[in-house]
């Protein structure tokens, strides 16, 4: 999924609609906009009604051909603003590179394509991705096909024009999304060079939500008379998104008091973010180990495998991804409840990026913060700076948390229970009870149905994706990475 107004599973209807803030519901239309109607007919079979003001705002321009300067944050629908213009005005049976979107990450790459691709459905205008870590024949051949609309990593976009295979001479739009944060992650020579290879006659696009030096050199050198959409400027705001603080205890590993926190808040999915790789693979394991669904994404992981938990965690197959900010930038999670920080960023704008992948388009989210001394710096800009406001909760005592883990895994069986016939088996269950090894035999059936389960739930979820359309699916949905990894 993308930054696009996205339905949430249970869709508000139109007047819980209507009590969003208006930075998240427009005063118009789709079809006030004018869209040609291939492009209404794609907005209304996903259940869109209403623009996004970053996306009523900058049509107009775009369309008209200015040179635009979006400011605007995270979850706003930046990429259905970009996006209709362009499908607008690129024809079905274009094959010359006509526009070239540039993002940070692998993971916003695929998804500003995979979103474009689906609001192009009926236009039949050609979308490719383009990264580093996927097979450069796949996407050579892409190229060669003709393909109007290239969305890529400035790494890969670079070695494709390098070898002859992009060749943008024809390419009218230049769309850099998440500018800030390309730039932030060394990407500014890349960047550069690929817009010098456009002519000079193209339209540029530029979303960020800061104007850094950078930046601003960018507007200078490559723009003209460009109109600047002032939505969100520097202030970061988590409006709809509830704080809570853990102060954890040293008594315990600090896994450990994840897993209590866990039993004690009950969420149904979430993204849990630490600050290393090492940390991912350790918090993994441990939740794996007691009972949680929970894949890691950092990158360190090849980008197929990265592709595989992408794809379980859009399918809804997997509960909990922990990962580092460099690989979970700018990914959009549908329906995300909470986001969970094992360990606080040193950078307090890193937090504000981090919460924001849940309370999106105007949401309720929830961010659970595991707190030591060591993180006070953090969060005290935190509260004085951004004014956010953190409601402060007792960890659980040790036995209170196993009680809150029995009965989790008691209400489960008795679930299991209502459907299943084992009168049978019940000789065998008080046999079983007499032996020596009883509790190891015991905590292996456990252990073996809840693996059947979760594996029975995850092959439902690939049932329903086949069933259901595309545009339908429920999604349970990126920092740097250095410039050679971006390539591979």
């Amino acid at each position: 999924m993308s930054d696009i107004q996205e339905p949430t599973p249970g869709a508000p209807a139109p007047d819980e609609a209507t009590t969003r803030p208006g930075e998240y519901i427009a005063d118009i239309s789709f079809e006030e906009m004018n869209l040609s109607e291939p492009l209404r007919r794609a907005l209304a079979e996903r259940g869109y009604t209403s623009p996004t003001p970053v996306q009523a705002k900058a049509f107009g321009p775009a369309m008209a051909g200015k040179d635009l300067i979006v400011r605007s944050k995270t979850g706003t629908g930046k990429t259905a603003a970009f996006g209709l213009p362009l499908l607008e005005k690129i024809p079905a049976d274009e094959k010359r590179v006509r526009a070239l979107i540039l993002c940070p990450t692998r993971e916003l790459a695929l998804q500003v394509a995979e979103e474009l691709t689906t609001l192009a459905k009926y236009k039949g205008v050609k979308v490719a991705a383009i990264y580093g870590g996927a097979s450069m024949k796949q996407q050579e051949d892409a190229l060669e096909e003709g393909t109007p609309i290239i969305v890529g990593t400035p790494g890969r976009v670079f070695d494709h024009i390098n070898r002859g295979n992009l060749k943008l001479d024809g390419c009218d739009h230049a769309i850099l999304d998440e500018a800030d944060e390309m730039l932030n992650q060394g990407f500014y020579e890349e960047v550069t060079r690929i817009l010098d290879r456009l002519p000079k006659t193209r339209q540029v696009l530029l979303f960020s939500a800061t104007v850094p030096t950078d930046i601003q050199n960018l507007i200078a050198r490559y723009t003209t008379n460009a109109e600047t959409l002032l939505l969100s400027g520097d202030v970061f705001t988590v409006e709809h998104i509830h704080h809570i603080r853990y102060d954890v205890s040293d008594q315990f590993p600090k896994p450990r008091n994840l897993i209590y926190i866990l039993e004690k808040e009950e969420p149904s999915n979430a993204i849990i973010f630490c600050n290393t790789r090492d940390d991912t693979a350790l918090v993994t394991a441990v939740l794996n180990r007691n009972g949680f669904d929970a894949e890691l994404l950092n990158g360190d992981l090849p980008q197929k495998e990265r592709e595989r938990v992408m794809g379980k965690v859009k399918r809804g197959e997997v509960a909990f991804m922990v990962a580092t900010d460099i690989a979970a930038r700018g990914i959009d999670i549908s329906g995300l409840e909470y986001v969970i920080n094992y360990s606080l960023p040193e950078d307090p704008a890193v937090y504000l990026h981090r919460v924001g992948r849940t309370g999106r388009i105007g949401n309720k989210g929830t961010a659970i913060n595991l707190f030591s001394g060591r993180e006070l710096a953090t969060f005290t800009v935190l509260e004085k700076k951004f004014g956010i406001k953190f409601e402060m909760r007792e960890m659980p005592a040790p036995e209170e948390a196993m009680h809150l883990w029995t009965e989790r895994h008691l209400r489960e069986l008795r679930e299991g229970m209502g459907s299943s016939i084992f009168e049978g088996f019940l000789p065998l269950a008080s046999q079983l009870k007499q032996r020596p090894d009883a509790d190891d035999l015991i905590a292996f059936l456990i252990k073996y149905y809840f693996s059947r389960l979760r594996m029975e739930k995850a092959q439902a979820a690939g049932e329903t994706e086949k069933r259901e359309p595309v545009e339908q699916r429920k999604p349970v949905e990126r920092r740097g990475k250095d410039r050679e990894r971006d390539r591979e």
